[in-house]
């Protein structure tokens, strides 16, 4: 079975991370979206509304699970026997930063990362975009699946 992670904070789900996992779970068997908890991030939203964000969006899609998990990306794949990493890619600076991290996570392990390019109409929108329209009271509906909603 080919299984993979798309890790992150989700801090709130995008319409990015959206398409990205769409497009994936075309490529695996299984897709685990795998929600990162880090005691020094300041979140907008906690854990258990990250979750449900995730969760709703993906209701309806069987080979897709929400997990969350704390510490290494590549321990939380071998807990979860998940030979790929799924990232997605918004512009060459992203390329740069996941390019480090794909090297680091090999050299720990035989897990492959795996790198999509987000669709060009939704290049721009990131989950720190999204906090700011929100916290500047912004129409952040167009940025988010509509299971996102405060």
């Amino acid at each position: 079975m080919r299984r993979a992670i798309f890790p992150g904070s989700f801090d709130p789900l995008t319409l990015g991370h959206y398409d990205i996992i769409l497009r994936g779970i075309t490529l695996f068997d299984e897709l685990i979206i795998a929600i990162g908890i880090n005691a020094d991030k300041k979140y907008m939203f906690n854990l258990e509304q990250r979750k449900q964000f995730v969760e709703k969006a993906f209701q309806s899609e069987p080979q897709i699970k929400v997990m969350t998990y704390e510490g290494l990306t590549v321990d939380f794949c071998k807990k979860t026997n998940s030979g790929f990493i799924l990232r997605g890619l918004r512009n060459p600076g992203d390329f740069e930063f996941e390019k480090a991290i794909a090297h680091t996570n090999r050299k720990l392990s035989e897990i492959e990362t795996v790198f999509l390019l987000t669709s060009s109409g939704k290049s721009y929108i990131s989950s720190s975009i999204v906090r700011d329209v929100i916290r500047n009271g912004g129409d952040y509906t167009g940025l988010v699946p509509d299971t996102v909603r405060i």
